[in-house]
């Protein structure tokens, strides 16, 4: 939450300044004053908070274009999704090849993996 203000007593941009009120040990609220002149406010709705506007440094036209890596369709013929992927935890291998590949390659003898329904 912003502490910046603008006194309506003094009418300068100052800060709030925020001091516990107790009755003997227990804590029964707060004084709003400003740090400038003292000014006090009986609320936290009174207080004339300094509004912070956000630099607008970009729009729209600077966001990023999306980059698709893919064609339509083209990651579902990875290794990763072939029936003769093998993975264990140091290597991945082709079962039908028996030649080590990443789950991202690809290869002329791709054949769907059927996944079970759990």
């Amino acid at each position: 939450m912003t502490v910046e203000i603008i006194c309506s007593g003094c009418g300068q941009d100052s800060l709030l300044k925020r001091e516990s009120r107790y009755e003997g040990f227990k804590k029964v609220g707060e004084t709003l004053t400003c740090a400038s002149c003292g000014h006090e406010y009986a609320s936290e709705e009174e207080v004339p908070f300094k509004q912070k506007a956000a630099p607008k440094v970009f729009d729209a036209s600077d966001a990023p274009r999306t980059i698709k890596v893919f064609r339509e369709n083209e990651a579902d013929t990875l290794c990763r999704h072939c029936k003769h992927f093998v993975v264990n935890p140091f290597l991945q291998r082709c079962g039908k090849h028996g030649k080590l590949v990443e789950a991202t390659d690809t290869c002329g003898d791709f054949e769907k993996k059927i996944v079970p329904k759990i």
